[in-house]
């Protein structure tokens, strides 16, 4: 699998596009997700650049594939993928957007579930510190209808 500079546009996409594709397709509801999402937007990055990675990350996933038209990859080599954003704040804004794209079909496949956990795991984030932080409007509606 080819490797990409630290924190770069292209290591992001890449855990964006392999959430898009864990499942076993591109589902248009988790790229309406990704796009709605605006992440690409907030970190400067084109849709092309996008598209160019999912591309190469396709034909790399190819050389994984094990004979049967599965494609599997091991904790190692989502790990090796995973440790090309080393910035924390980065980490929790790539790992939030990979939630809403596994989320937006309503099912956790299998290859979702465990590359969230992966990411969970080497970025060392619990559910907790993903959730939205609440603002203060919201306390206080929340509070009003109580």
């Amino acid at each position: 699998m080819r490797r990409y500079a630290m924190n770069s546009d292209e290591a992001i996409c890449r855990l964006l596009a392999l959430s898009l594709l864990s499942d076993g397709g591109l589902d248009q509801s988790e790229y309406q997700a990704l796009r709605d999402s605006k992440v690409l937007q907030q970190l400067g990055i084109s849709e092309v650049t996008l598209h160019s990675v999912m591309q190469g990350l396709c034909d790399d996933l190819l050389l994984y594939a094990n004979g049967l038209g599965q494609l599997e990859l091991d904790d190692a080599l989502i790990d090796q993928l995973l440790a090309e954003i080393n910035e924390p704040l980065l980490q929790m804004t790539v790992l939030r957007a990979m939630l809403g794209i596994v989320d937006a079909d309503g099912w956790l496949a299998d290859g979702e579930a465990v590359l969230i956990s992966r990411a969970m795991a080497c970025w060392q984030y619990d559910w907790y510190a993903l959730q939205p932080i609440p603002t203060y409007a919201r306390m206080a509606r929340s509070v009003v209808r109580s």
